[in-house]
């Protein structure tokens, strides 16, 4: 947040507009001297003149170590810039407890320049999952590995609720350290295949002209001209933030983790999470379907994907679960304005079944809605929003129907989004 004046490490994994907090999975810090365990103690303070933003990079300076951290990516790993003063205590923390609740975490010292490691925890998500390699351009002269904050000596792995590590080098002054992270949703062969297949080799600027040239493509889709620099700022601002999410969530083999909790391979599509559907079905993703086509497919692809292997078309799914945050289905209005457009390419069968098993289940009101036209305030809160949004839901479903050539199903849902106080023609046909 911009009033904050602390850093307490660097995460791989970040939500973006929520009002409910998740991700930030481990942290990475930079520090020199004696290496410290709890994040109140390694934390540093930082000033806003220091820090510096942009597409695909990040830069602070930490003031209590007097180093300089800057960050860049890739589509599946990140890569760090730590510059320290000279120093023979260099040290790299990585924390697996910071921030929500771990189930389960281990870490793995792999070799002089490697490291890996497991994340389990419960926040939002209650089981998200999140392995990790981290390679770095330099050997480590010394390890630690910390049980409850405490370093357990002559140990290479360590498991369990409270683990911690910290990788220790020797630097001259204003030598950069630089760290390669790959994660994966699936085991750790993933997040290795990650690396390999996305390795910077540990060239900063390359990385980072790839990452503001693959942002330059999508942020020029839409040319706004005006002599208010301020203005244009404000625009490509807005812009960059409605593409931060959705998020690819696929290893570079198809493989990803699915709602099931089950490894599947996506063949021909590219899966995602992170759908704010509530919010986002009336604003993003109409704006997604005019100038990203291709990953509007992909979208559906993957909601089709979940409603096959968790039972239901998404409404907030995160990583590998859904929430069931907000209310409505709305999915369906995402795959109808989409097909609307003119984007083919998915099994549309599939859908309009996918679409009818949403709406016809006995949770949140809709069964109330759907016996009687109206979700009723004396039997479920929120009536009065939810009957709009399902009604909403119908609509599409009807207009998707038509447009397919289900002219059964056209009818029906176009009747039942009338808000009937007698039993609705979804009932009676039941």
């Amino acid at each position: 947040h911009y009033t904050d004046s602390v850093v307490y490490g660097f995460s791989q994994t970040h939500l973006s507009g929520t009002g409910i907090e998740d991700y930030c999975d481990f942290l990475i810090m930079p520090t020199t001297g004696k290496p410290q365990f709890k994040n109140e103690q390694y934390a540093s303070p930082f000033q806003k003149k220091n820090e510096k933003a942009s597409v695909g990079y990040y830069r602070t300076f930490l003031d209590k170590y007097q180093i300089n951290a800057e960050i860049t990516t890739t589509r599946r790993t990140g890569l760090y810039k730590f510059t320290y003063p000279k120093s023979t205590q260099a040290n790299i923390i990585v924390d697996l407890k910071h921030r929500d609740k771990v189930i389960e975490s281990w870490i793995e010292i792999v070799n002089d320049r490697e490291i890996k490691g497991y994340r389990k925890s419960s926040a939002w998500a209650k089981g998200q999952e999140l392995y990790f390699h981290i390679r770095y351009n330099k050997p480590f002269k010394t390890y630690g590995i910390a049980i409850n904050d405490e370093v357990k000596s002559g140990i290479k792995k360590a498991s369990g609720t409270n683990i911690k590590l910290y990788l220790q080098f020797e630097t001259a002054n204003q030598e950069s350290i630089l760290s390669e992270v790959a994660i994966s949703a699936v085991d750790p062969d993933g997040a290795l295949k990650n690396l390999n297949h996305e390795k910077t080799n540990f060239d900063f600027a390359a990385t980072l002209a790839k990452a503001k040239m693959a942002w330059n493509k999508e942020l020029s889709k839409i040319e706004v001209e005006s002599d208010d620099k301020k203005k244009l700022t404000t625009f490509y601002t807005a812009l960059y933030h409605s593409l931060l999410n959705p998020n690819l969530y696929m290893d570079i083999d198809g493989r990803y983790r699915g709602l099931d909790n089950k490894i599947h391979v996506a063949k021909g599509f590219e899966y995602y999470t992170i759908f704010s559907l509530w919010d986002t079905y009336r604003t993003e993703h109409p704006l997604l379907t005019l100038i990203d086509s291709k990953r509007s497919l992909d979208f559906i692809k993957t909601f089709l994907a979940m409603h096959q292997q968790g039972g239901l078309l998404p409404i907030w799914p995160l990583a590998n679960e859904e929430t069931y945050c907000m209310i409505g289905n709305h999915a369906i209005p995402v795959i109808t304005d989409a097909y609307a457009k003119g984007i083919r390419g998915f099994d549309t069968k599939l859908a309009l079944a996918a679409m009818k098993n949403a709406v016809n289940r006995k949770q949140f009101g809709i069964d109330i809605y759907a016996n009687n036209g109206a979700v009723l305030a004396d039997l479920e809160h929120e009536s009065a929003s939810k009957t709009v949004e399902y009604a909403y839901d119908d609509w599409c479903i009807a207009q998707f129907a038509k447009m397919i050539g289900e002219e059964a199903d056209y009818q029906t849902y176009i009747t039942s989004c009338l808000l009937y106080t007698s039993p609705s023609p979804r009932d009676r046909q039941k």
